[in-house]
């Protein structure tokens, strides 16, 4: 008799679980890329920008979270005056995190005032990317 009433009690929480939902699989994590861009030709960063674009067209911008991270020559083209800053606006506008290594821009001698106004910084370009690879993200390098 014990027994029975542990199974029906079982069962009816069980079932209770289910109703609510709180038995259902958890959602899938939101995709999440970071982007190496460490070389200072034009054509790199404009296959970078085209990739980030691809991923928010085919995942949806508000479905993908994407980061570039800029270091060493690559960070040339985050200057306010770079041949690639406009598409680096757009980027941004459209949801793409784009940052620039300060630990670069202290061994070239560039300050905020140099660069494009609206990037991000971190304090080391590698660092930033190898946290974002322990907490999941994707690593790409067009």
């Amino acid at each position: 008799m014990i027994r029975r009433n542990l199974f029906l009690t079982l069962a009816m929480v069980a079932g209770t679980l289910m109703a609510t939902g709180c038995a259902t699989a958890p959602a899938a994590p939101k995709p999440r890329i970071v982007m190496q861009v460490s070389d200072g030709d034009a054509a790199k960063w404009n296959l970078a920008l085209n990739v980030a674009s691809n991923a928010q067209k085919e995942l949806g911008a508000d479905k993908v979270d994407v980061e570039m991270v800029a270091f060493g020559p690559g960070i040339g083209m985050l200057k306010f005056d770079a041949v690639t800053a406009n598409r680096v606006n757009d980027a941004i506008k459209s949801g793409v995190k784009v940052v620039a290594c300060e630990n670069t821009m202290g061994a070239q001698k560039l300050v905020k005032a140099d660069m494009n106004q609206a990037i991000s910084y971190v304090p080391a370009g590698v660092i930033e990317i190898m946290n974002r690879q322990n907490e999941g993200w994707a690593y790409v390098r067009p």
